[in-house]
């Protein structure tokens, strides 16, 4: 039993690190295409760009929630009076 839960947590640590590894390289890869879209000069080819920026960032969501929905990666909910601060500044600037 005992050997069977060390084997659980090796491959645990291991999809994690996959994961992990997946949502940056996602992250790294819709930064790019979103740099080629702002300054692409073809509007059809802006479009294709704009079309795959916009998988990737499915696929970087979906992994996202799965590492969230594991535990591997938490948010913390930000307080109401830290929104209303931020969207203030963020309107007078």
């Amino acid at each position: 039993m005992q050997n069977q839960q060390q084997q659980q947590q090796q491959n645990s640590f291991c999809d994690k690190e996959i994961l992990n590894d997946a949502l940056l390289g996602q992250k790294q890869i819709t930064s790019t295409y979103n740099i080629w879209a702002g300054e692409c000069v073809s509007e059809q080819l802006r479009n294709a760009f704009l079309n795959i920026l916009d998988d990737e960032h499915r696929i970087q969501s979906g992994i996202f929630r799965d590492m969230q929905s594991r535990g591997w990666y938490q948010t913390e909910q930000a307080e109401q009076q830290k929104i209303s601060q931020t969207k203030q500044q963020l309107c007078q600037a």
